[in-house]
């Protein structure tokens, strides 16, 4: 019988400390937020995809020196280049990330000495097809500077 106005009195006790908590966390302002109508902003340390860098004329940084593509230990870097005639650097042509096997480890933006990558600040790349994480970035590039 004492046992069983024990477990009672046990949980009473625990069903108040419970509710306290509930009432003190009752008035504290909401954290939440309403996502397709506010964004939350990133952090400076946010390392999304990553992006090309363009210098003053619009145009990227890169060379096409391939840096970038043989310091990634997942592979998904593919670039091409070319030589115009009379130029003295390569033009980047294509520029290609399949985000799908991209670790984020950062070793593509650490090993690129012309100052051509940086990691994106976008989050929101939900999607159910694999094509929509194989990335252009030269046209990515474009798009942005219109």
């Amino acid at each position: 019988m004492v046992a069983y106005f024990s477990e009672i009195y046990n949980g009473l006790i625990s069903l108040f400390i419970g509710m306290g908590v509930t009432f003190k966390e009752f008035f504290k302002p909401t954290v939440t937020v309403q996502y397709p109508y506010e964004t939350l902003t990133m952090a400076d340390k946010y390392r999304g995809h990553v992006e090309l860098i363009e210098n003053d004329e619009g145009k990227p940084n890169c060379v096409a020196c391939g840096l970038c593509a043989r310091a990634c230990p997942s592979g998904c870097i593919t670039l091409a280049g070319e030589k115009p005639e009379g130029a003295k650097k390569k033009v980047l042509t294509r520029y290609i990330l399949d985000f799908t096997r991209c670790s984020l480890c950062g070793s593509c933006v650490e090993s690129c000495n012309f100052n051509a990558l940086e990691f994106s600040k976008e989050y929101n790349l939900a999607s159910t097809r694999k094509e929509d994480f194989i990335f252009d970035l030269l046209q990515r590039l474009e798009e942005r500077n219109k």
